[in-house]
């Protein structure tokens, strides 16, 4: 199946918008793993037993492994939710951006080495970088459209000097709706923090899947996000959502009963967002 195939199953399967970011930081483990790096895969292997029937994706973020020297654990863990969480696909947060030979060699990394099904791009550099991610065409591709951090504004909310003067957040999201979507599997990132311009990248890619992180410990608002992105037709067809937490739902619990304080927050989570969903659900 192509990545959003993956990701429309998932959503309906467990009838989630919800995604566990697994941002794992040895400091905040629990007693008695706290400050081990070599239990990263551990730690993180316990949280998606405890949550991946409430998700609609995992999105483990590399440099949190790639800081430890625990690039080996990231391609474990991976390999682990393919096999023990089937169907439930994964999003490497990756954010690359870079041109031509070094391009491809980043998506052979993404694609080849860890078996991500998907992964975000920074389009600030031109299509040229993100075309070779299109090229391996069942994988997925997240461009960085209206961030969820404050300094977002300083670059993304400037209007572009061609036609119609949009925003470049504006123009990205169009572009990524249209003529750069040459596989189909191309989305967005943009932060629950903007619910106004989530609902605006909404309005020029109706069709696009969107990450959105931000819930949680960024603040953003939960009902106030699925209003503004969802979107579904009389025919049961919607657009993909992928309303990522991570801290929130990864340290929720401090000793060893972590992976059970994980699954109640995910759950609180999970149907706090379906409760704003428009019905019917899917």
């Amino acid at each position: 199946m192509t990545f959003i195939e993956q990701l429309t199953r998932a959503t309906r399967q467990n009838n989630s918008l919800l995604c566990v970011g697994l941002d794992p930081d040895p400091a905040r483990f629990p007693e008695p793993i706290q400050n081990q790096t070599d239990r990263i895969f551990d730690f993180c292997a316990a949280i998606v037993d405890a949550t991946a029937d409430l998700v609609n994706a995992f999105k483990p973020q590399i440099a949190y492994f790639a800081a430890r020297r625990a690039e080996p654990q990231l391609e474990q863990l991976i390999e682990y939710i393919h096999r023990n969480a089937p169907g439930v696909p994964v999003i490497l947060d990756a954010k690359r951006g870079d041109i031509g030979s070094t391009a491809e060699q980043y998506a052979i990394e993404a694609f080849e080495r860890y078996g991500a099904d998907a992964v975000t791009l920074s389009p600030f550099m031109g299509f040229d970088t993100i075309e070779p991610y299109l090229r391996h065409h069942e994988k997925g591709a997240f461009l960085l459209c209206r961030t969820s951090n404050t300094g977002g504004s300083e670059l993304q909310n400037q209007h572009l000097e061609i036609e119609g003067k949009p925003r470049v957040y504006e123009h990205i999201a169009k572009q990524a709706q249209g003529a750069w979507n040459i596989n189909g599997q191309l989305g967005l990132v943009v932060g629950a923090t903007y619910p106004d311009e989530l609902a605006r990248v909404r309005e020029l890619a109706p069709t696009a899947p969107l990450l959105i992180p931000g819930i949680g410990a960024q603040g953003g608002d939960a009902h106030a996000t699925v209003q503004a992105a969802w979107k579904s037709w009389s025919d049961g067809r919607f657009s993909p959502v992928v309303i990522s937490s991570s801290r929130a739902i990864l340290y929720a619990g401090k000793d060893a009963k972590f992976a059970q304080a994980a699954r109640q927050q995910a759950q609180q989570l999970r149907d706090e967002l379906n409760h704003a969903r428009p019905q019917p659900q899917v």
